[in-house]
């Protein structure tokens, strides 16, 4: 009887999710102005980051871009002066706590405060986890977890002041489910999307509805830190994909942010039906990797 009405329970869902995606079509959401609000963005000295950055600044925001690669951030910042953004250019190590805090006191008495922070910043190390070096490790958790929360620390009291802001954090779909090879990046994610859930929840505890969270979670994206990525089941995506769709999700305030959206529905199948749909028992399909990816 009980696998009668979770099957019921997951049709109901597929339906709700195409008529969701249906009404979309003819009655798109409203998407609030980016101008003039002072957008920080982590690791935009490449992929991500670089073409987030290069969207806000054709919204006109005024941007503050953090990235441990000084050649790689000093160029994003001329393309977005290009665009015609005021742009602050920062180089911070997102694992190092106290160059986070010193960078956003900077930031404060140079630029003001941040009323947008995207978490963009990453590094994975693909191995198994036995050949994985424990600096590795916890150099993984402390830029893809630990630094979301000394930056959110740092810049959620004035936006709490103001109830306005918006914090976007970028998880991936391996925040869902689990990959071979990928153990600290994998744990790395879900902490991430674990974060982003707890602190939704905490700002609705407070009343600061005016502070909105949104959390990007794609597949597999070709950032160009990897030679010849390529999976067997899930695309491999193009860095512009991903951004217009975490542009799109953050002007219309979604909260979770899936690309693409039918993972959504995949994430719900594996829920019920408890089949890891990320991982086969012989061959890993997920991801091919030829060299490490570093923070960016």
């Amino acid at each position: 009887m009980k696998i009668i009405l979770d099957l019921l329970l997951l049709l109901l869902i597929i339906i709700y999710s195409y008529l969701e995606s249906l009404v979309k079509v003819f009655i798109p959401r409203r998407r609030k102005s980016v101008a003039g609000e002072i957008v920080l963005i982590t690791g935009a000295g490449h992929g991500i980051g670089r073409q987030t950055a290069y969207e806000f600044a054709k919204r006109k925001s005024r941007l503050v871009l953090w990235d441990i690669n000084k050649h790689g951030v000093e160029e994003t910042a001329a393309e977005c002066r290009k665009l015609g953004a005021t742009t602050h250019v920062f180089v911070v190590d997102c694992s190092n706590r106290e160059e986070i805090y010193s960078s956003v006191n900077q930031v404060k008495k140079e630029v003001g405060d941040v009323t947008i922070v995207v978490n963009n910043a990453g590094t994975i190390y693909p191995a198994d986890l036995l050949s994985t070096k424990d600096e590795e490790i916890t150099k993984t958790f402390e830029v893809n977890i630990l630094g979301h929360f000394w930056i959110t620390k740092a810049l959620l009291p004035s936006m709490i002041r103001r109830n306005h802001g918006h914090i976007v954090t970028v998880a991936s779909v391996c925040g869902h489910g689990v990959i071979p090879y990928l153990i600290p990046y994998c744990s790395s994610k879900f902490a991430a999307v674990g974060f982003h859930r707890a602190l939704t929840s905490e700002l609705e505890a407070l009343g600061k509805t005016g502070i909105k969270t949104s959390c990007l979670c794609p597949v597999f994206v070709n950032t160009g830190f990897t030679k010849n990525p390529s999976t067997r089941i899930w695309p491999v995506l193009e860095t512009d994909e991903v951004v217009r769709s975490l542009i799109d999700g953050i002007l219309t305030d979604k909260k979770m942010i899936f690309v693409p959206s039918y993972i959504n529905i995949s994430l719900t199948i594996e829920r019920f039906f408890s089949f890891a749909l990320y991982q086969v028992e012989e061959v890993p399909f997920y991801y091919y990797f030829d060299e490490s990816l570093h923070q960016e």
